[in-house]
Parts: structure tokens; sequence; C-alpha cells
């Protein structure tokens, strides 16, 4: 299982978002920190869960960085994320 595929199954299974985006953007960051070849370090990901109706960014995030413990811990060496409420994502 590649690492977007990883991240993509629990996120989906933590949170259940009606929206799930899980973008490698690994090549724009050739020649820097954590970058490796093959890629799968740096990823954008855009998630609309009901789980986050009521938080902060920071808990959000809080609860997406749990979920993604291993990952981070090992082979993703950055995250940029948007984390939306439905009713924030309209």
């Amino acid at each position: 299982m590649t690492i977007r595929a990883a991240i993509e199954s629990k996120l989906s299974r933590g949170l259940a978002p009606e929206r799930l985006e899980v973008v490698d953007e690994s090549h724009r960051h050739v020649g820097h920190a954590g970058h490796r070849p093959g890629g799968e370090t740096h990823f954008r990901i855009e998630i609309v869960a009901a789980a986050f109706a009521g938080k902060s960014r920071i808990a959000r995030h809080r609860m997406v960085n749990a979920l993604l413990a291993e990952e981070l811990a090992g082979p993703v060496h950055a995250l940029s994320l948007a984390t939306l409420s439905p009713e924030e994502a309209g």
C-alpha cells in the first residue's frame, strides 16, 4: 500500500469525511529537507468532515495528526491541511 493510500484509508475510517483529497506534492520539494527520491514525503490534504464542527483549527489538525501519527513519525515529512466542517465547505 502506498503512503497516500494509507493516509486516505486512515482518514476515511477515523473521520468519515464527506470529501477527502490527498495530493502528493513531493515533486515541489526536490532539494528541500525531508524529500526522498520516489516522493510520498510532502502531502496536501483537504478534508470536509462533520467531526470538525465546533472545533478550532488547532483541534482539527490534532485530530488528523493523531490518525496519521505512524506516517508522521516516519515517511511523511510535511502535511498541508485544509480541514473544514460541512457547513464551512458550503
